[in-house]
C-alpha cells in the first residue's frame, strides 16, 4: 500500500489565529478516527507570519479520496476554512532559504 505526505498550509483570517489552532487540535485525531491516517506521528509547525501548516500522512491514495467525501471530515474542513485562507509553500518567506526553519505550534 502507497502512502503520501500532505503538508496543508492555513494563514489564519485577522483575530483568528487562536481559534484556528483550537479546531486544529480535533483535525488530526479526526482523519485518524475516520482510518484516514497513518499513526506516523505529525508535524504541527508556524511560519514567521502566522501560517500554520500540518504535516502528516494518509494511509493511501484512496484515504486521500475518501477524505473529501466523508461529512465528519468535510465537516472540520468547512471550520478551517472559515477561519483561514488555505495558502502554499511559495507564499511563506521561509521558502527562499535553503533550510527554513518554523517553530512548533
Amino acid at each position: 500500500m502507497s502512502s503520501y505526505v500532505f503538508m496543508a498550509l492555513y494563514r489564519p483570517k485577522e483575530g483568528k489565529a487562536e481559534e484556528l489552532k483550537r479546531v486544529l487540535e480535533d483535525h488530526v485525531p479526526r482523519l485518524r478516527e475516520e482510518g484516514l491516517i497513518t499513526s506516523r506521528d505529525t508535524l504541527k509547525l508556524q511560519a514567521a507570519d502566522g501560517t500554520l501548516i500540518e504535516i502528516a500522512e494518509w494511509k493511501s491514495k484512496e484515504a486521500m479520496e475518501k477524505a473529501h467525501v466523508t461529512p465528519s471530515i468535510q465537516e472540520i474542513w468547512d471550520r478551517i476554512s472559515e477561519l483561514a485562507e488555505l495558502t502554499n509553500l511559495s507564499s511563506l518567506e521561509e521558502a527562499d532559504a535553503m533550510f527554513p526553519n518554523f517553530k512548533p505550534f
